[in-house]
């Protein structure tokens, strides 16, 4: 069964458009909002609601149960071609939940699956078939400086592809729209929208001289693609929504390959400096972009985070949370593969609608206020304190006076106070990126 391929690109961040230089208290349903003529009457601005929950389910075929489980739980979910059958299950048991086929841009692949008895499978991880490819357009086939194909380090039979040559894009975009209208999926998350082949290969490019170059062609080339297949889907009524990468280096990119429907930020809250620093998803221009689209609410934020510790869960989700509008979407990621559908206690917190937009203390700490609950997000590389307001407990942790956390053990120590009634505030020490969620006590 052919399977999409686990990226291992950095995080990504970009620079605002004019048009979304102004920050706005996020509004929208999942849907989307559209403006209305002179005279008539606009609908009600949606609600900034807490980070909705989606599942990027491409590691395996999914069970009957994880259907059941992802009608339940998630807005969104990221199915593989070959998964036509449950997408249909899956709309079923959940009529409004968005399901996107996935679709990588930049690679052909000949693993088992993908080519099954010497010809291309029927639904594939990629919009161009090796087979096809190999047969019809071998000049498809990216090559470095001595004439050889690009096959990517640590994915075996994952073949770079020529995504800035106008024949490759067009074949691309007839395909894979084609594909999409006829198997009725509402779109596609289309992988590896990268900006370095550093990632994948060493690689320098024919006709270039150096991998800056190299990258230059491959981004220059995926910016015409995106606008293609972007624009064609958009007119097919089908979202668009690209993984993007390392836009934090590239002001703007993130803006420009959201506007078809959303885009993908795989390394959400992901940490500097080998794990010792601070949270690179708020450097440069992209905490601010982010922001921007999430205010809007008219295309998807599908934000993941590496969860290997309470820490990073924290982090990420509260740092969704800062973001959250209404097609904003979260995920934890515990493997590497996408194995199984995720879920994190703090989704089912119950904050509830933002009632603030997300502000910045002068020490470094991002807090938003919620109806029923309160997130503070320490991005900076040394720990730093917060206090918050009154009558609120920490997700996951006994009402406490006092937390502290320690960047070494990851860990909360806190000091207990009577279960009938929520503790004063106090001041919380958030170690580097580091995070807290905080909601009402129940009844």
């Amino acid at each position: 069964m052919p399977k999409a391929t686990l990226r291992r690109d950095h995080p990504t961040a970009t620079r605002l458009f004019a048009g979304c230089a102004a920050l706005v208290l996020a509004a929208g349903c999942v849907a989307g909002c559209t403006s209305s003529s002179a005279g008539e009457v606009s609908a009600p601005p949606p609600k900034p609601l807490a980070p909705c929950a989606w599942w990027y389910g491409i590691g395996q075929p999914p069970t009957a149960g994880d259907l059941e489980v992802a009608a339940r739980r998630y807005d969104v979910v990221v199915l593989n071609a070959d998964q036509a059958p449950a997408m249909r299950k899956l709309r079923e048991l959940n009529p409004r939940i968005k399901i996107l086929v996935y679709k990588d841009l930049s690679s052909t692949r000949n693993y088992a699956g993908a080519v099954n008895g010497g010809e291309d499978a029927e639904f594939l991880p990629s919009g161009i078939g090796y087979v096809a490819a190999q047969r019809a357009h071998p000049e498809w086939f990216a090559t470095d400086t001595r004439g050889g194909r690009i096959e990517w380090q640590g994915y075996p039979k994952h073949w770079q592809m020529t995504v800035w040559d106008p024949a490759y894009q067009q074949a691309w975009k007839s395909a894979v729209v084609a594909e999409v209208t006829r198997e009725g999926w509402d779109g596609i998350l289309a992988d590896n929208d990268f900006n370095s082949l550093s990632h994948y290969s060493s690689a320098i490019l024919t006709g270039t001289a150096t991998a800056a170059e190299t990258d230059r062609k491959l981004r220059d080339g995926l910016d015409a693609f995106l606008s293609l297949v972007g624009d064609a889907l958009q007119k097919a009524g089908k979202l668009f929504v690209p993984n993007v990468s390392e836009t934090h280096l590239l002001p703007g990119r993130w803006t420009a390959h959201s506007r078809f429907g959303g885009a993908m930020e795989e390394n959400f809250g992901f940490r500097e400096n080998g794990g010792s620093g601070g949270l690179l998803t708020f450097r440069g221009n992209e905490f601010q972009e982010l922001r921007a689209q999430a205010a809007l609410g008219e295309s998807l934020l599908l934000l993941v985070t590496r969860t290997r510790s309470a820490q990073q869960d924290r982090a990420g989700y509260a740092s969704a949370a800062l973001l959250a509008g209404p097609r904003t979407c979260w995920t934890p990621a515990t493997t590497d593969d996408y194995r199984d559908p995720e879920w994190s206690k703090l989704q089912g917190s119950g904050l509830g609608e933002a009632v603030d937009a997300a502000g910045r203390q002068p020490n470094g700490v991002w807090t938003r206020t919620f109806t029923s609950g309160w997130v503070a997000v320490n991005p900076t590389s040394s720990t730093q304190t917060v206090t918050p307001p009154e009558g609120l407990v920490p997700v996951g942790s006994p009402p406490a006076r006092t937390m502290t956390s320690s960047p070494a053990s990851e860990t909360s120590s806190v000091t207990s106070a009577p279960p009938s009634s929520p503790p004063p505030p106090a001041t919380i020490e958030l170690a580097a990126a580091d995070a807290v969620v905080m909601v009402k006590p129940k009844e």
